[in-house]
């Protein structure tokens, strides 16, 4: 009986153990931002990749995101424990002891993921890569999160990033559509995160940090992710214009429908669930184009 009680608490430690691993390093948002540089290798025109380099590219955006993101908290993790959404992270809670090795093993996931980018595709990919991970850990953690509402408006451009590290595996010259995908990443960014932000505002505001509603207030916030979804939507449609097929202007269209909808309505009520349910239709939309953008590539 003990002996199962013990084995029953061991995996109940190592389960909870991985999720602190996996939220240490993101690794939802980093899948996410790798299926975005697998979509703008996708959408521009050139000769297929080996599956090999499509793998490394793949990897290494995934590596370099997990990175950043973990540096992320690392940096964060005084004003972290101040939140009821991330008190409970790895470093924030005290599980994982902040020491500086951490720091070196971070910047040796950057340096791998960059050099197999340099090696098996080509050196503006490994800089596109380099660049995600930069913004991210570098730009938005370390100079704007706790100095500009401006932060995550900056910082959306991780994801942009990615779509260029992707296009440029296939053309380095890029095209029309990887830097429109790329727009419309950088433009995704602030909407969405601002819809969470208005939602947990009472965190930003208790942890000190200037998001958009803890600044301006959640009334003008909301009004703002309106407007700058009503933005992204235009600007996700213009692909249509340059080479893009049917099938992602139909996913680009619906979501952008349903998400400038709860925009809408988060604008007319702001509260945390309106704000709850145009964070949603932010990550629908986003699955819609991306998955839109993937089939008419396979298509083409």
């Amino acid at each position: 009986m003990n002996t199962g009680v013990a084995a029953h608490g061991r995996a109940r430690s190592s389960g909870r153990t991985l999720r602190l691993v996996f939220g240490l390093f993101k690794l939802r948002i980093g899948v996410m931002i790798m299926l975005t540089a697998l979509v703008g290798l996708a959408v521009t025109p050139g000769p297929a990749l080996a599956p090999a380099q499509v793998l490394v590219l793949a990897l290494a955006v995934l590596l370099a995101s997990a990175s950043a993101g973990a540096f992320n908290q690392y940096v964060e993790r005084d004003s972290d424990r101040l939140m009821a959404r991330t008190r409970g992270r790895a470093f924030a809670s005290g599980v994982f002891r902040a020491h500086p090795g951490w720091l070196a093993l971070f910047g040796a996931m950057l340096l791998a993921a960059v050099a197999a980018a340099w090696w098996v595709l080509n050196g503006w990919s490994a800089l596109f890569v380099f660049l995600g991970a930069f913004t991210y850990g570098v730009v938005y953690t370390v100079w704007l999160k706790r100095r500009s509402w401006t932060n995550i408006v900056i910082g959306g451009l991780a994801g942009s990033f990615a779509v260029l590290a992707g296009g440029a595996a296939v053309d380095p010259a890029l095209g029309p559509l990887p830097l429109l995908l790329a727009l419309v990443l950088f433009l995704w960014t602030p909407p969405h995160f601002w819809s969470l932000a208005i939602a947990g505002h009472a965190d930003y505001a208790a942890a000190g940090v200037p998001m958009l509603p803890v600044v301006a207030g959640v009334e003008r916030a909301a009004r703002v992710v309106y407007a700058s979804t009503l933005a992204l939507v235009v600007a996700s449609l213009l692909p249509a214009f340059f080479g893009a097929g049917w099938v992602y202007t139909t996913g680009a269209a619906a979501g952008g429908f349903w998400f400038l909808r709860e925009a809408r309505a988060l604008a007319a009520a702001p509260a945390r669930r309106t704000a709850m349910r145009a964070f949603f239709a932010s990550l629908v939309q986003l699955s819609l184009l991306l998955a839109g953008a993937s089939i008419d590539g396979v298509l083409r």
